[in-house]
């Protein structure tokens, strides 16, 4: 039976049918692909990083410095070696090597960035906001600098991906030769692949600002959650044309998750996870929820 946790601004994370392990802004949470260890990051804990036994409730096994501010994305690699995260305040990523138990192994890889965009109040600076492994190469997507950053593992820098200006990428996701972005800044989701590229709105509510948040690809669609319209939008991966645009039943959908025809939406500001069915695709409430304080993300383990 897979186990349901939720991370968040509150006093700590909620396993479903379980209860609370107390943990400072756990904002962002990640499962091992083979142990039974949890990783969160404490956003508004002065940057912390703490992995938990997931054994049975969740236990404390190590805890270090995010070595930035406001860490919000964690993500550990398919080979269970290497971990990163993206830390919001200035930028700043971290690679950090795993032992074979699942524990921090040696000192970080930190790297740092500098930067601006056009956006005078949210790009003044370099504000890394998703870590993602993919094709032998660590990307950072970096708000406040309208790029997809690029690393080795040993933290040598590759080009970057750079998207139009004021765009402001938040959360993205490969599916072959191709990368969807989801702005926070422009409202739009932009494919990539190779050097042709298109954009469209991540919802089609006319009149209402939105800052899309988590953006997640199954099979050939596109989910992307929409604060401000407070929807998930349903797009066609190969040319992002709409299918179908749900409200999400609460207020600022900061994350989902999706586990085989269930979809669960963590409603930041309305303290609770509403839980959809998916219908070729398509999300329909179900009217179950749980209760959250200030839920931020979920994982399925």
């Amino acid at each position: 039976m897979k186990t349901l946790r939720i991370g968040g601004y509150g006093p700590g994370i909620v396993t479903v049918g379980r209860g609370l392990t107390p943990a400072a802004s756990p904002s962002f949470l990640a499962a091992h692909p083979a142990l039974p260890v949890v990783y969160a990051v404490g956003e508004l804990d002065h940057g912390r990083l703490t992995a938990f036994d997931a054994r049975g409730d969740l236990q404390p096994l190590q805890e270090r410095p995010s070595e930035g501010s406001l860490p919000c994305h964690v993500a550990v690699d398919p080979t269970g070696s290497l971990l990163a995260v993206a830390n919001y305040g200035d930028g700043t990523a971290i690679i950090c090597r795993l032992d074979s138990g699942g524990a921090f192994d040696g000192d970080p890889i930190v790297l740092r960035h500098k930067g601006s965009g056009p956006n005078a109040e949210r790009q003044e600076g370099p504000h890394a906001h998703q870590s993602v492994f993919h094709d032998g190469l660590l990307h950072i997507s970096d708000l406040g600098t309208d790029e997809i950053r690029r690393y080795r593992y040993d933290g040598t820098p590759v080009e970057p991906i750079v998207l139009h200006p004021g765009t402001g990428p938040r959360h993205f996701a490969f599916a072959g030769s191709r990368l969807y972005v989801a702005g926070e800044l422009d409202g739009a989701v932009t494919l990539i692949d190779g050097d042709w590229r298109t954009v469209a709105p991540a919802s089609r509510h006319e009149g209402e600002e939105n800052y899309p948040s988590h953006l997640q690809l199954e099979g050939d669609l596109v989910y992307v959650a929409n604060r401000g319209p407070n929807t998930i939008a349903v797009l066609r991966a190969d040319d992002l044309s709409l299918v179908a645009e749900v409200p999400t039943g609460g207020d600022w959908p900061r994350h989902f998750a999706i586990d085989g025809d269930r979809m669960y939406v963590a409603n930041q500001r309305s303290n609770a996870v509403t839980v959809f069915t998916l219908r070729d695709g398509v999300p329909e409430p179900t009217g179950e929820a749980y209760e959250a304080e200030s839920p931020a993300c979920v994982l399925i383990t």
